[in-house]
């Protein structure tokens, strides 16, 4: 009879526990998400007519192909967004940035073939193969690129976190969105992409640098 009381009283405590937890993490998601859309506020762009002229895009980058061998449409569509404020003059210069971990592997390269091919001179092109993730992407352009005032170019939703990272580095960047894909093909994205954005108040919290730096770059110098 005792040892039955004392497991109703763990698993009460156990279910108030859980159910406390539950509340944190949703208030978290809330404050999170309020957050980066109040901060995304007059920055994104959805037509080129109306997107204001900068030097530079900042092309997040993303894997050609998904796992099944599929064409990746977040790819294709980044892909036809830079190409598509390039030829419209919006910009100059197309920043790749990505990741290149392996030899096998090299997201900027792959993307700027595909720039190529589209029509954007080479010389106007460069990479960045240290963009393992985007808070790296968005730090590097302003530390190793040296460049403060670009346009990033990907989904809206990965376009929204990037320029709440950009905020909180101190960037001034406004965001062009590339074509959407419908939430019932990825779902996966979507529920990674919400942890991400707590991710970057981590990293706000914890000053976190790129895991690579280097030597600067000036885009369009000699």
């Amino acid at each position: 009879m005792a040892h039955k009381i004392v497991r109703r009283k763990y698993l009460r405590r156990l279910l108030i526990v859980a159910v406390a937890g539950c509340l944190l993490l949703g208030a978290t998601l809330l404050f999170v998400e309020s957050a980066v859309q109040r901060n995304a506020q007059g920055k994104l762009y959805n037509d080129v007519a109306s997107t204001p002229h900068k030097k530079v895009a900042l092309l997040l980058g993303s894997s050609k192909y998904v796992a099944d061998g599929r064409e990746n449409l977040f790819y294709n569509y980044r892909i036809n967004a830079a190409v598509e404020l390039f030829h419209a003059g919006k910009v100059e210069y197309v920043l790749i940035s990505g990741d290149n971990g392996t030899a096998e592997y090299s997201e900027p390269e792959m993307m700027q073939t595909d720039l190529i091919v589209a029509g954007i001179p080479k010389e106007r092109i460069y990479l960045d193969y240290a963009g393992f993730r985007t808070w790296d992407s968005v730090v590097r352009a302003h530390k190793v690129f040296l460049e403060n005032d670009f346009v990033i170019v990907s989904q809206r939703f990965h376009n929204e976190r990037a320029l709440l990272i950009a905020n909180k580095n101190g960037i001034a960047a406004i965001a062009f969105n590339a074509q959407d894909v419908p939430i019932a093909r990825s779902p996966r994205i979507w529920l990674r992409e919400r942890l991400a954005r707590v991710d970057v108040f981590v990293d706000v919290f914890f000053h976190t640098q790129p895991k690579f730096l280097g030597e600067t770059i000036v885009i369009g110098g000699e």
